[in-house]
């Protein structure tokens, strides 16, 4: 059977891993013996990947069938500073799974996101786990916080995404929230009008 490399991001952890990457979104998110149910995003690894850092031959190695011929689900290679660890170039298509283990492959691009007018909100997913907003782009967001930090406190690299905000993202304080699922609506709302693109570029919503 071909083994596969998992970089997990929520957790972070390096995953080497007998089943498809259908297949593993489906075991990782609707829970096991170890982990609880929710919902995954992880990264399949160019197999031919290789770092000091990590042991992944001996997970390889461990990663063998089960004695009635079954699939090994998962060996857990690294779960500490694995981001830091992994070039871009290992990194092949991302997979989001949903809380019920329907998985989705996306393709790499090499192009940014276009620039949007407002306010912007990112969930950080490694190596920290924090809500953000900001008036930066996603571009400027990244640069800000890895190479080009203009703050005490910088990152090796980042994962992160972004999420919706509607007509808060121009009008935070009277904007519509129309279909926004947040449930922190009021402390949304104050973060965001504390932002200034002159001034305090971003503010912590919550980790």
């Amino acid at each position: 059977m071909t083994v596969h490399l998992y970089f997990s991001l929520i957790p972070e952890a390096l995953i080497a891993s007998m089943l498809s990457p259908e297949q593993f979104g489906q075991y990782y998110s609707t829970g096991h013996k170890y982990k609880s149910k929710g919902q995954a995003i992880f990264f399949e690894i160019d197999p031919n990947f290789r770092h000091e850092f990590f042991n992944i031959d001996e997970g390889l190695k461990r990663c063998v069938a089960h004695p009635d011929g079954t699939p090994k689900n998962s060996v857990y290679i690294a779960v500490y500073r694995v981001l830091e660890h992994i070039p871009i170039s290992a990194l092949q298509k991302l997979y989001l799974s949903t809380a019920y283990g329907q998985t989705l492959g996306l393709s790499r691009s090499d192009a940014f996101p276009p620039k949007e007018k407002g306010l912007h909100m990112y969930q950080d997913l490694a190596p920290v786990n924090s809500l953000v907003v900001s008036a930066q782009d996603a571009r400027s967001y990244y640069e800000g916080v890895t190479s080009q930090p203009a703050k005490f406190i910088r990152f090796p690299g980042l994962c992160f995404v972004e999420l919706g905000l509607g007509a808060l993202a121009t009008d935070p304080a009277n904007g519509a929230v129309g279909d926004l699922p947040y449930s922190f609506m009021h402390h949304l709302r104050e973060a965001l009008l504390e932002v200034d693109p002159t001034g305090k570029q971003s503010k912590l919503v919550h980790r």
